[in-house]
């Protein structure tokens, strides 16, 4: 068995003790825990902006992808002093706001990083997602799909970004204006669902039960709610290709991207050319669709 190795960096002033740097986090891909803390320092400054004063849950995968892992709401022990954790429905949650910290949970093999949908001691949302769920572990459809949903959005005049969960879904991502509320979102969310699986009834399906779905793809409006998570834009993802979740053109969405196109290896470089499409839309005002809706 080799022999385990350990050594500290120094980053931003704080010191961060790193261990088996040589460990395969993702065999196929031939990434390191090495390599892996490199990466995540490249794409730090745009995956700590969506987790940045958010409640996290993580994935650890300490013997790498493929092997036993766990979900991680309350911070691990021993903490060092930058970490800050707030705690929430007795639960210490970390807020992950500094490359400090991401450095510390990528050491510990935490892979996958799920913010909170609110701010820290808020219940409002931060924006609004729209959740494509396949049900099949491939499916060619899934981009079609998204951008069905990308144009019935924007006939209500609705900007938005689709981004690869980075396993086998697509998310849809609207800023929104701040004071709506999720359940105001979710109501919108569901009669978006409801044109979509009648104008697309082979496609599209807002069962909630896996069995019930057939092959169609699940229209998920519920899941953007308080107390739930989904995949932060630009987290990595425990899949063969190192695929990390990553916000697309509508461009890109029409040539049927793989998510496995977006990974580790190449995020950083497309970053530099494309910055981050998030950021370039700005807030959406849903006050009118709202009042449709609620009949005012």
């Amino acid at each position: 068995m080799p022999k385990a190795t350990k050594g500290t960096i120094l980053v931003e002033g704080e010191e961060i003790t790193i261990s088996n740097p040589s460990k395969l986090l993702w065999p196929e891909a031939a990434i390191t825990k090495q390599i892996y803390l490199e990466k995540l320092a490249e794409i730090s400054p745009y995956l700590l902006r969506y987790c940045r004063n958010r409640l996290l849950t993580t994935i650890r995968y300490p013997d790498g992808i493929g092997k036993k892992f766990f979900y991680q709401k309350n911070t691990p022990e021993p903490r060092p002093s930058f970490v800050r954790t707030v705690r929430h429905e007795n639960i210490d949650y970390m807020v992950l706001d500094s490359l400090p910290g991401l450095l510390w949970l990528g050491n510990l093999a935490c892979i996958e990083f799920h913010p909170s949908l609110h701010y820290v001691n808020e219940q409002l949302p931060c924006e609004w997602m729209i959740d494509l769920d396949p049900s099949r572990e491939e499916e060619p459809r899934i981009m079609e799909a998204a951008s069905y949903v990308g144009e019935t959005l924007a006939s209500l005049g609705l900007q938005s970004i689709p981004k690869t969960s980075g396993a086998t879904g697509v998310q849809i991502i609207v800023p929104v204006e701040y004071g709506v509320t999720f359940d105001e979102l979710r109501l919108i969310g569901h009669f978006v669902a409801r044109y979509a699986t009648e104008k697309y009834p082979d496609l599209f399906t807002i069962e909630r039960l896996k069995k019930d779905r057939g092959d169609k793809i699940y229209f998920d409006y519920l899941q953007h709610y308080g107390g739930k998570t989904l995949a932060a834009p630009y987290t990595p993802r425990a899949r063969a290709a190192a695929s990390v979740s990553t916000p697309l053109t509508w461009d890109e969405v029409r040539n049927n991207p793989l998510p496995s196109d977006f990974n580790l290896h190449n995020i950083g470089e497309r970053l530099k050319q494309k910055g981050d499409l998030l950021e370039k839309v700005p807030p959406q005002s849903v006050q009118l669709i709202l009042e449709h809706l609620q009949g005012r």
